[in-house]
């Protein structure tokens, strides 16, 4: 144990996923030799997130403005959504350049022993878009022809994908899918190398309905 400030630096750090003590230890001394200009820089950056960064009212995913990029490009597929969990998961996919659909972020997985139902997911939102209704900012999204689950390959991403077939094999003329194998099971999506992720991706299979 370390005394004040280190040991609440340290503390924080800690509290951050993939950080263990070793690790928030490691970091917490760097940034006590590093320049001032560079912490202020990191505060300022921290500060940005927090007060610029919203999410996407159509898709859910991380943006500067009330659509993201993906969204707002018009040379997007608006016929094609990739479901994924996270924000992370959508750059994940856009790195193998097999993509040029749109995405629908869900905001997690499904995790009952972690208290993670389907109303802490943006599942209602996936179903209003597919259903052809207006988004939160009033406009009416083209008709959605195929949706592509794109879960990570465990357990959690599993569960979540079986969930949104039910829901969504009610939908008429809908295709849904799902990444081909290739993928480990136990993985991340965001850890996949763009060669696999590009090939699953194109290689995707109708789920059965």
């Amino acid at each position: 144990m370390f005394e004040g400030p280190v040991q609440d630096l340290i503390d924080e750090l800690g509290r951050l996923p993939g950080i263990g003590p070793k690790s928030a230890q490691r970091l917490a001394f760097h940034l006590l030799g590093t320049e001032e200009a560079d912490i202020t820089r990191l505060q300022d950056a921290l500060g940005r997130v927090k007060a610029g960064v919203v999410f996407c009212e159509v898709c859910g995913n991380v943006s500067e403005k009330q659509r993201c990029r993906i969204c707002a490009d018009a040379r997007r597929d608006a016929t094609l959504v990739c479901v994924v969990e996270e924000p992370k998961d959508v750059m994940a996919v856009e790195r193998t350049r097999e993509f040029r659909g749109r995405y629908h972020v869900l905001g997690g997985a499904l995790d009952p022993m972690g208290g993670i139902g389907p109303d802490q997911l943006r599942v209602r939102e996936l179903l209003r878009r597919i259903g052809g209704q207006p988004t939160e900012g009033g406009e009416q999204e083209p008709e959605i022809a195929e949706v592509i689950l794109a879960m990570d390959p465990n357990t959690e991403g599993e569960a979540t994908a079986t969930y949104l077939v039910r829901l969504l094999r009610d939908f008429p003329g809908l295709t849904v899918t799902k990444l081909a194998s290739g993928l480990p099971m136990g993985g991340d999506l965001e850890f996949a190398d763009e060669l696999t992720l590009g090939r699953a991706l194109a290689g995707r299979r109708p789920t059965a309905l």
